[in-house]
């Protein structure tokens, strides 16, 4: 089961950028992104690809199995969160 409002992976991608000390520039040129890329997926504006989550295995972050996993229930959550319908609290019956 997953969570149903899990956080963008970035989150953890950010805490890795700061523990390494690495610039977004840095950070980008170790991944093969462009600047700007980088900047999007540190900001949880860009999805965990499959070659993001081979580049995030390539430097040592975990595997890419994990990011994928990570981004598909983000994604699903999302999707969720989005298609719920509109539902009118229960009444409480009486004791």
């Amino acid at each position: 089961m997953t969570a149903k409002n899990p956080t963008h992976p970035s989150a953890s991608i950010q805490i890795g950028q700061a523990e390494t000390g690495w610039s977004v520039n840095q950070f980008a040129h170790k991944l093969a992104l462009s600047p700007d890329t980088a900047a999007q997926l540190l900001n949880g504006q860009y999805s965990i690809s499959p070659a993001i989550a081979q580049a995030l295995e390539r430097i040592g972050w975990s595997d890419a199995e994990f990011w994928l996993r990570r981004q598909a229930n983000y994604d699903l959550a999302q999707a969720r969160r989005e298609t719920a319908p509109e539902t009118a609290p229960r009444p409480i019956p009486p004791a």
